[in-house]
């Protein structure tokens, strides 16, 4: 008789992803022994998952199952991935011995997602070949972020060889580059795995981006393993973290809090907002301040980085990139190409300008009112530009 389990987690999308490979793997190495659903934050990651039918949990036999994966408090000690986590909770918790059977998380794309014309296309009028890059990240661990000013010397560099799409999430700290193409807070995760599936490279620091460059199918069968250059610095051990084709910069076993294996902290600055990660035992040991403050985004300004991250240049980044290219795992811009990413930005700039001409309209005619934006509903428009 088969067992039915509705697996459960609601941490962050990067999390999911490792839960996605564990539900692969279980059913590659159980056949016909399970049936699974899952209950999670991000219902996109599982969107035409062949592994998954739905479950109810109020029926006779369902068992329903936290999934946790406590296997990294030994990523230190122990030569283990993230995506051995779930795998390990699950083989302790039902008694099985589930193998990872490939270095990647599992998603799936319909066919008219993978036929589809890339965002990145529609906005330059024509397919282009780009790379997505994250300058940025979330404010409970700040001390994954790069300095932004190196991330824009890497953009700058490429200028003209290369088109970069700017993603990030609204609401969390994503600096604008200048001479990218921005689609910061405008892109679901659905959307964002579109965008990926035909992005032919990655730059980010460590965030849930390097683990959909490694699990998303590419567009280009020529490319098995998509390029990807991680800015990792000291936090998390490279087993735990890194992908065999990626390019991963770090810094493990050059710092003294980083010796061993990653520091595991969570902010390089306290923010002051009541979290516990604001907390000493939580805080970066070894702060460099920034030479500049870094842009504002409403909610703080960083003037530290880790000296882990402060070890890795704009030029480490850069070589990384070159090296795909010199490869031919990644290729330049034709001239036309470089012609049509341009007008694209154009484009984008000239909506964003708009939207924000339209935001500071509201705002001047509200604060006439008296009258807080912040106190009902408004359209996605009307919300503050990123």
């Amino acid at each position: 008789m088969k067992r039915s389990l509705i697996l459960t987690n609601h941490l962050s999308p990067g999390d999911l992803l490792m839960l996605t490979a564990a539900v692969r793997d279980l059913h590659r190495g159980y056949p016909g022994r399970f049936v699974t659903d899952v209950r999670t934050s991000c219902g996109a990651l599982w969107e035409n998952n062949p592994y998954l039918t739905e479950l109810c949990g109020c029926e006779a036999g369902v068992e329903m199952i936290e999934c946790e994966y406590p296997l990294i408090h030994e990523s230190n000690q122990r030569p283990v991935h993230f995506l051995h986590g779930f795998i390990d909770f699950l083989n302790r918790r039902l008694r099985l011995d589930i193998q990872l059977t490939e270095m990647r998380a599992d998603i799936h794309l319909s066919g008219e997602e993978r036929q589809a014309a890339s965002a990145v296309a529609q906005w330059c009028g024509g397919e282009v070949p780009y790379w997505i890059i994250a300058a940025g990240g979330k404010y409970d661990y700040t001390i994954k972020w790069w300095d932004i000013a190196r991330w824009q010397a890497v953009v700058d560099h490429f200028q003209g060889r290369l088109c970069f799409a700017q993603v990030g999430e609204r609401g969390h700290h994503h600096p604008k580059l200048r001479g990218a193409l921005d689609l910061r807070g405008r892109t679901s995760m659905r959307a964002l795995i579109r965008l990926m599936h035909h992005a032919q490279g990655v730059a980010c620091p460590v965030t849930c981006l390097m683990h959909l460059a490694a699990a998303v199918p590419g567009a280009n069968p020529h490319v098995p393993d998509r390029p990807c250059v991680v800015v990792a610095g000291g936090r998390e051990p490279v087993a735990w973290e890194a992908y065999p084709a990626h390019r991963y910069l770090h810094t493990i076993g050059a710092l003294p809090c980083c010796a061993q294996g990653g520091c595991w902290r969570a902010r390089t600055e306290p923010l002051g907002d009541g979290d516990g990660k604001d907390q000493p035992q939580a805080l970066c040991q070894r702060p460099v301040p920034l030479p500049e403050a870094g842009e504002p985004d409403g909610k703080v300004v960083p003037h530290f980085l880790p000296e882990c991250m402060d070890r890795i240049t704009a030029a480490d980044v850069i070589a990384a990139i070159e090296s795909y290219l010199a490869e031919g795992q990644a290729r330049q811009l034709t001239k036309a190409e470089a012609r049509r990413s341009d007008a694209g930005i154009a484009r984008m700039e000239a909506k964003c300008a708009r939207e924000r001409a339209v935001w500071e309209q509201r705002q001047v005619a509200e604060k006439d009112c008296d009258f807080r934006i912040d106190s009902g509903p408004r359209s996605e428009v009307l919300s503050r530009p990123v």
